[in-house]
């Protein structure tokens, strides 16, 4: 019999592994060249398909890649983005101010220090954001797309099965990284997995074994204290 105890006992134990997966996670951005086995990757997916949603309606589709389908999405990949300038099936951000431009400015930081690049270096830092294109090496990449007709409210849903997908990937060992970056060239996905135009490309994530030495991944970033996101009304 499940008494108040051993439920506050079960409930604090999870708490700790849900605070622990969301605290250790992070964006990685070097992989190991070991391809997943495929009943780990549709646990995963089972996992993140419990993802709430508006009205249930799991308006997410979802493209995974592995060996030579990687392979040959990773080459068409490096050769358009080289050639075509970004455009979204999602509008993408005007600007970032404030601190938000404050934050991003300190996220891109840490990742040039981890990896030697220094201030000013154009070319290095160029460089560096190709890597989104090859996959960081990831063996497997996921393309997330949503029903155009659910606008925002279809992104925002697929926006938290990507929270779910991350938190899962993070629970069975494997890195991730959520990349808007490939959202960018979203012709040429479209494209290439004959996606139909009644559905909007929100992003792919690349994932894998974590290659936890490579210096893109020594580094965490932070986050901002409740003072600066919550406003508390009581009473």
């Amino acid at each position: 019999m499940l008494t108040s105890a051993t439920s506050t006992a079960a409930e604090t134990d999870s708490s700790a592994v849900l605070e622990h997966l969301l605290s250790s996670r992070w964006s990685c951005r070097a992989f190991l060249d070991e391809d997943v086995p495929r009943a780990t990757i549709e646990r995963l997916l089972e996992m993140a398909q419990r993802t709430a949603s508006w009205c249930n309606t799991q308006s997410w589709q979802v493209i995974v890649t592995s060996g030579q389908g990687t392979e040959r999405f990773r080459e068409a990949m490096m050769q358009w983005s080289g050639k075509h300038p970004a455009k979204f099936d999602f509008e993408h951000p005007a600007e970032y101010a404030g601190v938000y431009l404050e934050r991003r400015r300190a996220s891109g930081w840490q990742l040039y220090e981890a990896v030697g690049i220094a201030r000013g270096d154009r070319e290095a830092s160029a460089k560096q954001a190709f890597e989104n294109y090859r996959f960081f090496g990831a063996p497997h990449v996921a393309i997330l797309t949503t029903d155009a007709v659910h606008g925002v409210y279809g992104a925002v849903d697929a926006g938290m099965y990507v929270d779910s997908f991350l938190l899962a990937a993070r629970s069975l060992g494997l890195g991730a990284i959520p990349q808007a970056a490939l959202a960018g060239h979203s012709a040429l996905i479209r494209q290439h997995f004959e996606i139909p135009e009644d559905r909007k490309i929100l992003l792919g994530i690349s994932f894998g074994y974590a290659d936890e030495s490579h210096p893109a991944n020594s580094y965490r970033t932070s986050r901002a204290p409740l003072t600066e996101v919550v406003t508390w009304v009581d009473g």
